[in-house]
């Protein structure tokens, strides 16, 4: 390393030009530039003790063109671009990944040296995956490229203990790259998936787990412990007396439960017991069947969307007793937003279709405005009654919905 006496000689030995100055510094393991009329401030405490410099240099101290990369760094306000690997760069542009989109979702990874995209390839179509898929999963979740191929093949295996064959697991990756290579750490895999195991969850409702909520095997083996311990608790203060087959069936209806908060859990049960003034054994039906994805939901969210979809029904006459039944009877409608649920019911209205015959048929919801604006013009237009006849269809799958249709012009 030059000594301070070398550099002060070394920078008085420069000549400036006002106009097109450039300024370097090379020595001391730094490199930067900077475009004219700059000034370039380094504290001393990081070069030569505790004074502050300053100083220029000339662009003809340059006597033949400089290749240079900026190297990932800040010195005091002085922000310089991070080193971009080109033979990664360039690696991944065969393989076909969509470089830009890589880039804005994990743009770190184009530092870092040593990466395994090709051993991540190779590893990859191994197992089945063609190169589009490889390029896609890469593509989407670039931080896979840091796994090496030993970790790669223990996780691999670990899944395999769920999964029936590769292409499940690739299928998984495929739609969720990040459920296999967020975590670095088998062994919290391994334990998770013993621990399901012990509190009786079986091979079909672990790949469920794994099918649909993945991020359930990267938590802490604390954190689904705190979420089973709920669960159980819950299970006993409700009166069912095998908490265990509670456990199964809120996990097989909720599969994504054990990636919420215990105080979500918590609040949402509490909200849908005191609302709704059920009992335990109620409770307990709903939170089992069709009210278990509401405990996925933040509770302010829940207890605003009730309040909107009763003052609005509220509106139309409705009484408590005839919201709490419409709610219950299909509890997704917790899931619909304020303005989607009001501009339904009075596209509804709008078309003669009474409020009692929507208490009725809440799934009817469901459809969309136009959807439900052109089926109920095409069945008028058919000679169908819709004040007395069946609303479903308003709801039905296209397929069907045409099938009928197709009927009732016949007729």
């Amino acid at each position: 390393m030059q000594s301070r006496q070398e550099v002060m000689h070394h920078l008085r030995a420069c000549s400036v030009n006002e106009d097109r100055s450039l300024y370097i510094l090379k020595g001391l393991g730094y490199l930067t530039i900077m475009t004219p009329r700059n000034l370039l401030y380094m504290r001393s405490n990081f070069f030569f003790g505790s004074r502050c410099w300053m100083t220029r240099f000339s662009a003809e101290i340059l006597s033949k063109s400089v290749s240079f990369r900026f190297f990932g760094a800040k010195h005091d306000d002085v922000d310089i671009e991070p080193l971009e690997n080109e033979e990664l760069l360039n690696n991944l542009l065969t393989i076909g990944v969509d470089v830009h989109k890589a880039k804005k979702r994990q743009p770190g990874v184009f530092n870092r040296v040593g990466t395994n995209e090709q051993g991540l390839k190779m590893f990859l179509m191994s197992k089945g995956a063609s190169k589009k898929v490889i390029a896609s999963i890469i593509s989407r979740y670039p931080r896979a490229i840091t796994r090496k191929v030993e970790s790669l093949s223990e996780r691999w295996e670990l899944w395999r203990k769920i999964m029936t064959s590769d292409l499940e697991i690739l299928n998984v990756l495929e739609r969720s790259p990040e459920s296999f290579f967020r975590s670095n750490d088998n062994q919290n895999l391994e334990n998770n998936i013993d621990f399901l195991y012990s509190v009786g969850l079986s091979d079909k409702l672990l790949r469920r787990l794994l099918t649909h909520a993945p991020r359930t095997f990267s938590n802490s083996l604390h954190l689904n412990k705190q979420m089973i311990e709920l669960l159980k608790k819950v299970s006993l203060s409700l009166g069912h007396n095998d908490p265990d087959d509670f456990i199964r069936k809120i996990i097989f209806k909720n599969p994504f439960i054990l990636i919420q908060s215990t105080k979500r859990v918590k609040a949402n049960i509490e909200f849908l017991q005191s609302t709704f003034n059920l009992s335990n054994e109620k409770l307990l039906i709903l939170i089992c069947g069709p009210g278990a994805e509401i405990l996925d939901l933040s509770n302010d969210y829940a207890k605003k969307t009730y309040i909107n979809i009763k003052e609005k029904l509220f509106s139309h006459g409705c009484t408590d007793e005839e919201v709490h039944k419409f709610v219950l009877s299909y509890p997704d409608l917790i899931f619909m937003g304020e303005k989607k649920f009001s501009d339904k019911i009075d596209c509804l209205i709008e078309e003669n279709i009474s409020i009692a015959r929507i208490l009725e048929n809440p799934r009817i919801l469901d459809s969309s405005i136009s959807t439900l604006k052109s089926r109920i013009k095409q069945l008028v237009n058919a000679g169908y009654d819709l004040r007395t006849s069946n609303l479903a269809l308003l709801s039905w799958s296209q397929n069907r919905y045409k099938a009928k249709l197709k009927k009732l012009n016949i007729v």
